[in-house]
């Protein structure tokens, strides 16, 4: 792997249903999301595609769209 590969970034491996998703919601309250919902946006917080607030209450998009694939 070339440094330039690595300055560029990481590609990001989402499912269809993570991808729409991150559509849906450039931010959301976790308590107003169904359980499915909930799932999906734990493991995208894994990915860190979303961060926690700061009270723990909701989630931020905090990537680029053009870096999932």
């Amino acid at each position: 792997m070339k440094i330039a590969h690595l300055l560029d970034g990481f590609d990001i491996a989402l499912t269809n249903e993570e991808q729409k998703f991150v559509k849906r919601f450039p931010e959301a309250t976790i308590n107003t999301l169904d359980e499915r919902d909930k799932w999906i946006a734990q493991n995208l917080v894994r990915k860190g595609i979303y961060e926690l607030s700061n009270d723990s209450r909701s989630i931020i998009k905090k990537l680029d769209e053009n870096t999932f694939r």
